[in-house]
């Protein structure tokens, strides 16, 4: 074992370096700021090549800046000693010397990956592996791994029981970290996976999935910066708690130019942040709603006209409901509903023409009718109420009065209601948002001005719809559909995800590699197998480069032994990790009255609070979620390390302890309630306790 002294000096050694690091990091950052400076002058030269010239030296200069302050906590966390006698620093960042001589190696670096590759069968040219624990600039500790004791120098001081161990005990806060210190092989595999094609990350609970891929994300955005930055990269993750949550990795790691966004967020103008309940939220995401929605694109609005009547000199011309009908599949053949719109007028005013037999009329010949109907209030209105320009956010506001009449059949009443239920407020729901964006793609844009080849009599070229009067009350989705697509798609928690879900992130992967993360044992969808084939036709064929992590680091294995138990029993072919750490502490199971649930929950959570350094959660079923959030309201004013959350909400989510309220109750919710409440129970990575009136669920896995 290390002597106290022994360390001291490898720690006071060390600070000597990352000082000299810090030093360099700061110079780098005065050039930055001095080119801002420079930028922002060249702006007064007068000409737009002066703007031109100052927006990119101003853009390039922030963005390096950025990167360097993002890279100050914990910048130089790794170092190697080779066979050879070199020794090799790695960060977060890579930074050279006045002389352009490496100082610390970027961890995405090929140079670098040797520091998560080796190991004591296969060291790699690696004698002793160590990891710096930083505080801001100042090293707190240091952790060494012994690879190769055989080439080890005499002198070679060992530190500490192994970072990775010596990081599993500690405490969490409010935000996911980066682990770039201690990703482990099977890990590092996965984040360095081939670019193209789509990385598919699977494993257990606590694993470190969520982690590994944002980490994947940086390393990318590395590799091939022109194509995955000028592209765009998106992180969908199943909610905004989660995305609060692992805001701080990417940054942290010197990437700022990620797009990060929860399902109910990834509509721009269009968003929500809370789940319907089960039945409306099935009926949402199932592949039938897709029938449904392409009638609401394709029928006339509640109240439109199915009647048109036309005087024209000597002549009645009439449109009846049938021919109107025939008219609108002629013109939906030839693109989406708005795409068509400029077309409207010319194919009404041909369906009138055909019906001119009078001798003025027809002396005036087709050029004359055209001059007269194309002014003529009567037809405009007419073209206006019959074919107006719509707007999915306005069709997904109709649908409580059209569900039923477009449905036919695909749902049954008890699913028919529970959608007009969930609509009643007006507030949109997470399954709401890719309901909004299929029908964005539905209806389609209008164009910026009628095609050359598009056929229309140029009498009809001018024709201008006027503007409606509650435009500026209607909630739009202002992102063009042409603007939807990214160069990379991460999504999170991807075994959640509905058929509808995965179509709507299908069409921001048209042209993407993707990196999909998800564990099919925690599935809150009902429907896999249908949720698999939205998936395949998302992926469109791409390559699938599959990797399995199977190290549990999150959980003991006290609390990993309750949750897989729970998961043998419901749920077949769950996979289950192994955990690495004992804590001595058993999970706590508690029975109560109902009259004493809420004192019992508060009760244990305090005792929780009291007892960890990090967060606790209060996880119930939604009946009694509203509830317990009134009841514990000064409790969760006084700690703010205390949440109270539903099962779907802490989904990706750990907490130091965790206290479940009404264990039965959560099982009960759902089609998918034994999986919810699996993933529940792995939230805690030291201490459980579960309070419920009754205990049913004990009784199965005990």
């Amino acid at each position: 074992m290390t002597s106290t002294s022994a360390a001291g000096r490898e720690i006071a050694a060390e600070q000597a370096y990352v000082d000299t690091v810090h030093e360099r990091l700061e110079a780098s950052a005065d050039v930055a700021r001095a080119l801002v400076t420079e930028g922002m002058a060249r702006g007064h030269v007068g000409n737009e090549g002066g703007l031109v010239e100052r927006d990119a030296m101003v853009f390039q200069a922030t963005r390096r800046l950025t990167a360097l302050n993002a890279a100050h906590d914990g910048l130089v966390f790794g170092r190697l000693d080779m066979r050879e006698g070199d020794r090799r620093y790695v960060g977060r960042i890579g930074v050279r010397d006045a002389d352009r001589e490496v100082m610390v190696i970027d961890w995405r670096a090929p140079a670098a990956a040797v520091f998560y590759q080796a190991t004591a069968a296969e060291p790699a040219g690696v004698v002793r592996r160590r990891v710096l624990r930083c505080s801001g600039a100042t090293v707190v500790g240091v952790e060494d791994d012994l690879l190769d004791a055989d080439h080890a120098p005499d002198d070679m001081v060992v530190v500490g029981e192994g970072a990775l161990l010596a990081s599993l005990s500690r405490a969490r806060d409010s935000t996911m970290h980066s682990v770039v210190a201690t990703i482990q092989k099977e890990q590092d595999d996965a984040i360095r996976a081939p670019a193209r094609g789509a990385t598919i990350i699977g494993g257990g609970p606590g694993t470190g999935k969520t982690v590994v891929a944002l980490h994947r994300a940086a390393y990318l955005l590395y590799n091939d910066r022109r194509r995955f930055e000028s592209g765009g990269v998106l992180v969908v993750g199943p909610s905004s708690v989660f995305m609060s949550y692992i805001e701080r990795v990417l940054p942290s790691l010197g990437e700022t130019s990620v797009t990060l966004r929860s399902l109910g967020q990834v509509v721009d103008g269009f968003t929500a942040q809370h789940h319907d309940e089960p039945v409306a939220a099935a009926a949402k995401g199932s592949a039938r709603m897709l029938r449904v929605l392409r009638r609401v694109a394709s029928e006339p609005l509640p109240g439109a006209p199915d009647h048109l009547r036309y005087f024209y000199k000597d002549d009645v011309l009439v449109l009846d409901a049938k021919r109107l009908a025939g008219l609108r599949r002629h013109l939906l053949n030839q693109g989406t509903r708005n795409r068509v719109v400029p077309r409207v007028p010319a194919v009404l005013a041909d369906a009138l023409w055909q019906q001119v037999r009078g001798e003025r009329a027809l002396e005036q010949g087709r050029e004359g009718f055209l001059e007269q109907i194309v002014d003529d209030p009567r037809f405009v209105d007419f073209v206006e109420s019959w074919w107006p320009e719509v707007d999915a956010v306005q069709l997904w506001t109709l649908l409580p009065q059209t569900i039923t009449e477009h449905a036919h059949g695909a749902f049954p009443r008890a699913e028919l209601d529970a959608l007009r239920a969930s609509w009643a407020d007006g507030e949109p729901s997470i399954e709401d948002v890719p309901i909004v964006d299929e029908l964005r793609y539905l209806v389609g844009e209008v164009p910026p001005a009628i095609d050359e080849d598009a056929d229309v009599p140029h009498q009809l070229m001018s024709f201008e719809r006027r503007e409606r009067d509650d435009d500026a009350d209607r909630r739009r989705a202002t992102r063009s559909i042409e603007d939807d697509s990214f160069a990379h798609v991460l999504v999170d928690e991807a075994q959640d995800l509905s058929p509808m879900q995965w179509r709507m992130l299908g069409r921001r992967g048209r042209r993407s590699s993707w990196t999909i993360v998800g564990d099919p044992a925690q599935s809150s969808w009902p429907r896999p197998e249908e949720a698999e084939r939205a998936r395949s036709e998302a992926l469109d064929g791409l390559p699938e480069h599959v990797f399995r992590l199977s190290t549990n680091y999150r959980n003991s294995a006290e609390i990993y032994e309750l949750a897989a138990s729970v998961a043998r029993h419901a749920i077949p072919g769950a996979d289950l990790a192994a955990a690495v750490r004992r804590t001595g502490e058993e999970p706590h199971h508690v029975r109560v009255a109902p009259d004493q649930l809420v004192a019992s929950v508060r009760e244990h959570a305090e005792k929780r609070l009291a007892e960890v350094e990090g967060t606790v959660a209060v996880v119930a079923p939604r009946t009694l979620l509203h509830r317990l959030r009134d009841e514990l309201a000064d409790t969760l004013v006084t700690h703010e390390r205390l949440r109270v959350l539903d099962g779907l909400d802490t989904k990706g989510l750990e907490f130091d302890a965790v206290v479940v309220a009404e264990p039965d109750a959560i099982v009960g919710e759902s089609e998918a309630g034994w999986r919810t409440f699996y993933v529940v129970l792995t939230r805690a990575t030291q201490a459980l306790t579960t309070v419920g009136t009754t205990a049913d669920w004990l009784e199965h896995v005990g």
